[in-house]
């Protein structure tokens, strides 16, 4: 019998996780960015200043980013199934409730539920591709998924606006809110852990774990999971090699937010290109960010397979991608629209191929505290959407956006030297 069980193919169960993980971070991310999508409309409607609109994309920000280490706490505690159920359903509500929306303060106040239920998402994203991808796969999957909030901003956006210019922008949120609320019921009904899942065989449970997999880590409720965090894990957790991990992430987040909130009104505010135009031009960097992160796995993944060190692997893409984000800073010299299309492309090109980080923390991060280390890196993260907003939205009404855009190319080289001094050999802490 253990004979016919040895010679067993491994089936893909796993692909299903993935893809499953994929709509999800399709959904979440249309729910961060069907608020540029309406933006302006919003700002016609009730009166909105340029610098409160900024207040009112920070919103999701603050709470994504304040919840982010209770969110891994949760998260470790309970396991994916439930942490993700509770949080989709949750932040979908928030975002159809904010179709209905009176006025700033109610904006503000539901975005900030929004970014409160956002908060475990890719935490359990992580814990989820740890546990059931072996580390040779490990960045493709992550690079996969991550490409979800590309594919959502790239392809859905055309159609948000069209909804929005056919009904109203209340129907952005009621629609994009309404379709969270039947995934959660979903992903409910149809996730389970590596050992609990059907369709899956020993061959491929076997094959897995022999590639450093977690097969055991997402089951809810473990032993591990209960046990207090003392001070030393928190040292464990701020270890300088996560440290540089974070500051990376606080780069790559803080490009990415510019283009999630801003960059529709630079193109048309700035540069004073016209909607259709802009509208077109927004899709662009989209589409590039989508490659860039395909790439950006499939290039670690290669390089894996062909001997190299996890860490040559996974950070040479990392480093390579804040670089290129940098590119952002030359749309400064120029005015013509394809110029400033291809440098835009580039550098949120550059932002994909930045966007494995995630499986980084899978190989760096404690085995018991992957949920609290993705939840502190998530925080980082979530520093940068906090900022964006604000310092872009204050220096642009008093000195365009010029200003910002060479803070979003120092920041990103900052999160590239991270990488290069802080993070060293990728292994194991603790």
């Amino acid at each position: 019998m253990q004979n016919i069980q040895n010679t067993q193919k491994p089936t893909r169960r796993r692909y299903l996780t993935l893809l499953m993980i994929f709509v999800t971070v399709v959904i979440c991310y249309v729910d961060r960015a069907n608020l540029a999508v309406a933006s302006a409309h919003i700002q016609q409607e009730f009166g909105i200043s340029r610098a409160q609109m900024g207040y009112i994309f920070s919103a999701f920000a603050w709470t994504y980013t304040l919840f982010q280490i209770p969110g891994g706490w949760f998260l470790d505690r309970v396991g994916s199934k439930l942490t993700y159920f509770i949080a989709v359903l949750g932040w979908s509500i928030a975002t159809l409730l904010q179709g209905f929306a009176g006025g700033l303060a109610s904006l503000i106040g539901l975005r900030a539920v929004t970014g409160l239920f956002e908060a475990p998402a890719f935490p359990t994203n992580n814990r989820m591709v740890t546990s059931w991808f072996p580390e040779q796969e490990r960045a493709g999957a992550v690079g996969f998924y991550t490409s979800g909030q590309f594919v959502g901003l790239a392809f859905l956006t055309p159609l948000l606006i069209w909804i929005q210019e056919k009904l109203s922008w209340h129907w952005v949120f009621i629609v994009t809110g309404a379709i969270g609320i039947v995934w959660a019921l979903v992903w409910h009904a149809a996730y389970q852990a590596p050992r609990q899942s059907r369709g899956i065989n020993q061959a491929e449970l076997d094959y897995i774990a022999a590639g450093g997999g977690m097969i055991d880590g997402d089951a809810t409720g473990s032993k591990a999971a209960r046990v207090a965090v003392t001070a030393a894990d928190w040292k464990l957790v701020f270890n300088r090699k996560l440290i540089g991990v974070y500051l990376g992430q606080f780069a790559i987040a803080s490009t990415l937010w510019f283009f999630l909130t801003w960059f529709p009104n630079y193109l048309t505010q700035e540069k004073h290109i016209s909607a259709l135009t802009a509208g077109f031009m927004t899709t662009v960097p989209f589409l590039a960010a989508f490659v860039g992160v395909l790439l950006s796995g499939f290039v670690a993944d290669t390089m894996v397979r062909k001997g190299k060190s996890i860490g040559f692997a996974r950070k040479t893409p990392i480093i390579c991608g804040l670089l290129l984000s940098c590119c952002v800073v030359g749309a400064n010299f120029t005015n013509d629209p394809l110029w400033i299309m291809v440098l835009m492309a580039i550098a949120f090109f550059g932002n994909g191929f930045a966007s494995i980080t995630w499986s980084l923390v899978s190989s760096l991060a404690p085995v018991r505290l992957i949920g609290l280390t993705g939840g502190v890196f998530n925080f980082a993260g979530g520093l940068g959407g906090i900022t964006v907003p604000l310092v872009i939205g204050y220096i642009a009404q008093d000195y365009g956006f010029a200003p910002a855009l060479i803070y979003i190319s120092v920041v990103a080289l900052i999160g590239a030297l991270s990488y290069i001094f802080l993070v060293g050999d990728v292994k194991r802490v603790g």
